[in-house]
C-alpha cells in the first residue's frame, strides 16, 4: 500500500513540476526562455524527484537491461502510454521501480513517469503501463531512465 501511495505522490509532483514549468515559461514580455532551456529545467526537476523515489529503495539492484518498452501510443486525451515489461532474473519474487522518460523526435525531454511493477515471480515477466502526466503532441518516444529490482 505504501508503494502505491509513493508512486502516486511521485506522479503528482511530476505533474506539478511540469505544469509549473509550462506556466512559468509562457506569456509575453520578450524575455522568454529558449525551448531547450525550459526542457532542461523540467528534466532536472522531474529526474530529481524520480531520483528521490529510487533513493528510498534499500538494497535495490540496477536492472535497466531487464526492462523493455512497447511502442508509445497517444490516447484520445492526448496522453501517451507505453507498455513496460520487466523480466525477473532473481530466484525469488521481486518488485521493480521503473522510470520512463518521454522525449520528442529530437530527443528533447517532455515528461517522466515512475511506476512500480510489483510481485513478479522468479523467472517470470511482469507488465505495467507508463502514462504521461500531461498531453504530449507530435512524435513521442519512450526510453528507460532507470530501473531497480528490490
Amino acid at each position: 500500500m505504501a508503494g502505491c501511495r509513493a508512486r502516486w505522490a511521485v506522479a503528482a509532483v511530476l505533474v506539478a513540476v511540469v505544469g509549473a514549468g509550462s506556466v512559468a515559461c509562457g506569456g509575453g514580455g520578450g524575455g522568454e526562455e529558449e525551448p531547450g532551456a525550459r526542457a532542461s529545467d523540467l528534466w532536472a526537476s522531474a529526474t530529481a524527484e524520480a531520483e528521490r523515489r529510487f533513493d528510498e529503495i534499500r538494497e535495490g539492484v540496477d536492472v535497466t537491461k531487464d526492462v523493455t518498452l512497447g511502442d508509445p501510443v497517444s490516447g484520445p486525451d492526448g496522453r501517451t502510454t507505453v507498455e513496460v515489461r520487466v523480466r525477473n532474473t532473481a530466484d525469488s519474487t521481486k518488485s521493480f521501480v521503473v522510470q520512463v522518460n518521454f522525449t520528442d523526435e529530437d530527443g528533447d525531454f517532455r515528461d517522466a513517469v515512475v511506476l512500480t511493477v510489483a510481485d513478479v515471480p522468479a523467472g517470470e515477466t511482469g507488465t505495467g503501463t507508463a502514462r504521461s502526466t500531461h498531453e504530449l503532441s507530435g512524435e513521442v518516444r519512450a526510453e528507460v531512465g532507470q530501473a531497480v529490482r528490490y
